[in-house]
């Protein structure tokens, strides 16, 4: 009996002795993972690497690896302007000093394979000097194809081969929930992805823009993003990135983006013709308020009143009048100033289109011939 318990005991001894070996110099035989430090003597366990080619649950990266590469940085610099250096006592005190040159940054999107790029109007405003960085570190200088200050987007455009392109999406479908992506360069830090959701559609009168119709998203977008790409969970461009809400200067969840429809029409018109054109019809329109609708006997609650038409201008010419209420534009409706805005912009200068109006209690059609809306006045500083 004896014999046996030495034996027993022996193997025992000899098979923990093995796995401690085992455990400490082959862990994946034993089907665990674990790393010793050799600082602290600590193991640790590691799970085990994913088979080659499997994405994590839940993982964005697809969107962002597809997109990424048309998003590029947007350096500017232009001439600073000091008038202190005319004055006498200033040269006088402190010498014959030439003005700083001003830097500025930016990013934008590339949304053709003939070089063109879509970026923000603020980015490249009063620049002496565009370069453009793309995100293989290949630059080059980028010439202004046009500008549209209106809805603050610029086309610019460079010379280099093989260029990538973003996809462009179609936002018809887009809904308040769905994930997104922001692509830019904030701060300057470079190229950086960030994600959220689309908090809110057709966010107007903001006073940022005269034509708004933005994506509002809780996508981190900071200072350098402007111009950037705001893209769907399939990589494709859902809007450009312009705006943020902020009282600190940076990221409080509220960015909002130009969506790719607008952003197309700006890029075709500006290619097409240089610049856009829009229609006009000279009309001074409010919203509908008790207040106005007992003044000009207005009965409809819905529409847009007119306070005042142009002298000779498309608008009188059709015979509007100051009291009447427009209530559809090419068969749309049009519920607000905003909305009539915009839906005159998109008719085309010089084509007759059909409007609706209230009238006191009588419904009146009419047909408008609009003209070009005027470009609108530089401002000095945006």
């Amino acid at each position: 009996m004896r014999r046996y318990w030495l034996v027993f005991s022996q193997a025992v001894t000899v098979l923990l002795a093995a796995w401690f070996v085992i455990a400490t110099l082959k862990p994946e035989w034993l089907g665990r993972s674990p790393s010793l430090s050799r600082s602290t003597g600590v193991t640790l366990i590691e799970a085990p690497p994913l088979p080659a080619g499997t994405i994590p649950a839940g993982s964005l990266r697809q969107a962002a690896q597809k997109a990424s590469p048309a998003v590029v940085s947007i350096n500017t610099m232009r001439a600073a302007q000091s008038p202190q250096t005319t004055d006498p006592w200033f040269r006088f005190f402190f010498g014959d000093r030439g003005p700083a040159p001003q830097s500025g940054l930016g990013s934008g999107v590339i949304i053709s394979p003939d070089g063109y790029i879509l970026t923000n109007n603020h980015v490249i405003e009063g620049a002496d000097e565009i370069e453009v960085v793309l995100n293989d570190s290949r630059s080059a200088r980028a010439s202004v194809i046009g500008t549209d200050p209106e809805t603050d987007l610029a086309v610019l455009r460079v010379k280099l081969d093989g260029l990538p392109v973003v996809t462009l999406g179609s936002g018809d479908d887009l809904q308040v929930g769905d994930q997104v992506l922001a692509i830019g360069n904030p701060f300057g830090v470079g190229q950086t992805v960030t994600s959220g959701i689309v908090s809110a559609l057709g966010r107007n009168q903001l006073g940022i823009n005269t034509f708004e119709n933005f994506i509002q998203t809780d996508a981190a977008i900071n200072p350098g993003n402007s111009g950037g790409a705001l893209i769907d969970t399939e990589g494709r461009l859902l809007g450009i990135n312009t705006a943020i809400y902020s009282r600190s200067g940076g990221n409080m969840g509220i960015g909002f983006a130009i969506p790719a429809s607008t952003a197309k029409m700006v890029l075709e018109s500006i290619v097409r013709d240089g610049v856009v054109r829009r229609g006009w019809i000279g009309v001074e329109p409010v919203d509908l308020s008790p207040e106005l609708m007992s003044t000009f006997g207005v009965k409809t609650r819905q529409g847009v009143l007119i306070t005042g038409v142009l002298q000779n201008g498309p608008a009188a010419q059709a015979g509007i009048r100051p009291g009447d209420v427009i209530t559809e534009v090419a068969g749309q409706r049009v519920a607000s100033v905003s909305e009539l805005l915009t839906q005159v912009a998109a008719l085309r200068p010089g084509t007759t289109a059909a409007f609706k109006l209230m009238r006191r209690d009588d419904a009146v059609d009419l047909n408008v011939t609009p003209g070009l809306r005027p470009a609108p006045r530089p401002v000095s500083q945006r």
